[in-house]
């Protein structure tokens, strides 16, 4: 089993039924994941950082959110923007992004 040195959530909203619909999906939560997948591929980290989107963490009025594992750090009003730095800075540099940290 292959066990990431990072894990990534990203709130997109679904919902068991497979439907999205919420905040985070509405505040480009597809989006933000998206830009996380890609940033991943184009820095050779898909065996060291693993994405993953989730449904609601029940912060609404603080999404969209992504939270990183192991360290278990919460990102709120995050915008698709954000994941370059979060990738430089906390994913690559293992410094967390305070303007953005819960």
């Amino acid at each position: 089993m292959l066990k990431p040195k990072k894990h990534i959530f990203v709130c997109t909203s679904s919902r068991p039924n497979g439907q999205q619909k919420g905040f985070c999906h509405t505040k480009a939560g597809v989006d933000i994941l998206n830009n996380f997948r890609e940033e991943i591929e184009e820095r050779g980290l898909g065996g060291e950082v693993f994405i993953s989107n989730t449904g609601c963490f029940g912060l609404c009025e603080q999404g969209p959110i992504v939270v990183v594992y192991p360290e278990n750090v919460w990102y709120g009003a995050v915008v698709p923007d954000d994941v370059e730095e979060i990738m430089d800075e906390h994913i690559e540099g293992d410094n967390v992004v305070k303007r953005l940290e819960l």
